[in-house]
């Protein structure tokens, strides 16, 4: 039998300094059994980042033509494709022929730093993708906040990320890896 995703519940504050974006989202969030609480956390940080009312999680690890994050208009069309991690270039390739804009979330301390290495020539052409990188520490300290029902504030001011609950606060400071042309 397979083993089935395990739910969380967050009540997120976003207050985004920086867009102007002020708004509480009721997340659902579905744990895959091979994700960890720190990827898990790093996708609400995601989700924060590119904070939008119609921004939803994908099925992620679940589904393979599916981000974990995106954002589509009314017509279905997708705005905002957002991936977790260290994507295949492949994978980032055929994202941006697919949504007007495409968003990495990378972490992993040196191995995001040797994955970045491997991509960024190959996706100079993009010119709708960004990508981000969130440091080692800051997502390590992310998972400590994990609770099957969490009460989350993200405030973000000038690029940095600061995440407070009931059990702590942990602040983040995302290098721009790349920043797209639109």
């Amino acid at each position: 039998m397979a083993l089935k995703s395990t739910i969380f519940k967050a009540e997120l504050a976003v207050a985004d300094i920086d867009r102007h974006y002020y708004h509480d989202h009721a997340l659902t969030i579905a744990r895959h059994p091979s994700e960890t609480d720190e990827r898990m956390m790093v996708r609400v940080i995601a989700f924060a980042l590119c904070a939008d009312e119609r921004l939803e999680f994908g099925k992620g690890l679940s589904d393979t033509d599916e981000p974990d994050l995106w954002q589509k208009d009314y017509g279905g069309e997708i705005k905002t494709w957002v991936e977790v991690g260290l994507p295949d270039e492949r994978r980032l390739l055929r994202a941006a022929g697919r949504a007007e804009r495409v968003v990495v979330v990378a972490y992993g301390g040196a191995a995001a730093s040797l994955w970045w290495k491997g991509v960024a020539n190959k996706l100079t052409r993009l010119a709708n993708l960004t990508v981000l990188h969130l440091p080692a520490e800051g997502t390590r300290a992310l998972a400590d906040l994990v609770q099957r029902s969490m009460r989350l504030q993200i405030a973000i001011q000038e690029g940095n990320v600061l995440v407070t609950s009931d059990d702590g606060a942990v602040e983040i400071q995302p290098a721009t890896w790349r920043l797209a042309a639109n």
